[in-house]
């Protein structure tokens, strides 16, 4: 029972019913104290039409108003009051009790946009069954109507990233140059709409998923410091460590990958590597952070500082030679796998 009278228990419905969908509840039915008029202000906004990929997510969350349900609930030892003003969750079994969902969805438009990926087979007999993952996404946000160069070109936002993925792939079919793991190579679609792209590629992965050893993301290496780029979850898994060791193996390059210094925006949840992440795969997401040209027609080709990139990219090379190489894979921090993943960890 959430209190929608307060901002908190606002924030809460958002969070509990899509986490009790995610560990597979069939639906989940709110029992609402929201006032009459945002009551039906919901209602309107549920009838609109959304876009979801694939063919959407199975349970439904059903808001029933609470006075609809409370003397129900009284009648089997559940008081909807006390329940909400409880501190801690609460749990009760409603024994012989069913609730039946009838769910139709009726598509209006189906669309689709591509991901690509290339795949290099590791030199190890062994390894080789185990991958990395480079991803960027190669979406942007499209047309900026009323201005008279309208197109958001994204050469920072993700351009920097998708050429940076074909340049790993480039250096790593040179010869001597493949690691014992195979490689991976990605760039997806729809970042830029929610994550679609690697979402799709999370749920319908072209290798076995659990093979899956790292995921190094790449979106926006372009711009801002000459001599350092963000390396986004460094304190999530022992890749950090790893990366902290390659970087202090190559001072030629002038490049230092720095800790997350724009925690509060929570950047770790806004790329293609989170969907890597919340599967259980350990994740580094490489981001020089925004600037006055992000998601304006003014993000152009002729701004990237393509010296600095190759830079970057030489130190990404370096990185995933070495995780690809190593006898044991990557390894989580047990309290961040259960943050973020849930369970005991891997």
């Amino acid at each position: 029972m959430l209190d929608f009278g307060n901002p908190a228990g606002m924030q809460a419905f958002s969070r509990v019913g899509p986490a009790l969908l995610a560990a597979d509840a069939k639906g989940v039915v709110m029992v609402s104290n929201r006032a009459d008029a945002m009551f039906e202000q919901m209602g309107r906004a549920q009838m609109r039409a959304r876009t979801v990929v694939g063919e959407g997510k199975g349970g439904a969350i059903v808001e029933v108003r609470e006075q609809v349900l409370a003397e129900w609930l009284k009648g089997r030892g559940v008081d909807v009051a006390a329940t909400r003003a409880a501190t801690a969750p609460m749990t009760k079994a409603l024994a012989g009790v069913t609730v039946d969902f009838d769910i139709v969805r009726t598509v209006l438009e189906a669309n689709s946009a591509p991901n690509t990926v290339g795949i290099l087979e590791g030199t190890d007999p062994k390894l080789k069954r185990e991958y990395v993952v480079y991803s960027a996404h190669m979406d942007h946000i499209g047309i900026r109507p009323g201005q008279p160069d309208s197109i958001a070109n994204g050469a920072d936002d993700d351009a920097s990233g998708t050429v940076g993925v074909i340049e790993l792939a480039e250096a790593f079919v040179q010869k001597g140059a493949r690691p014992k793991r195979s490689l991976v190579f990605l760039t997806v679609s729809g970042e830029e709409k929610g994550l679609w792209g690697s979402e799709y590629y999370a749920e319908h992965p072209t290798v076995p998923l659990p093979q899956i050893v790292a995921n190094i993301n790449i979106d926006m290496i372009g711009r801002n410091w000459k001599d350092s780029i963000v390396a986004i979850g460094k304190e999530h898994s022992d890749l950090g460590q790893t990366l902290a060791q390659v970087n202090a193996q190559h001072p030629e390059l002038r490049m230092t990958a720095i800790d997350d210094i724009w925690p509060q925006e929570r950047f770790y949840f806004r790329s293609d590597h989170y969907n890597f992440a919340r599967k259980g795969v350990p994740i580094l997401f490489f981001f020089n952070g925004v600037h006055a040209d992000y998601h304006q027609v003014s993000d152009d080709p002729s701004l990237i500082d393509s010296e600095k990139e190759a830079r970057i990219l030489k130190l990404l090379f370096f990185l995933g030679h070495e995780v690809a190489s190593r006898p044991a894979k990557p390894m989580w921090n047990p309290e961040s796998y259960k943050q973020i993943v849930g369970g005991a960890g891997r």
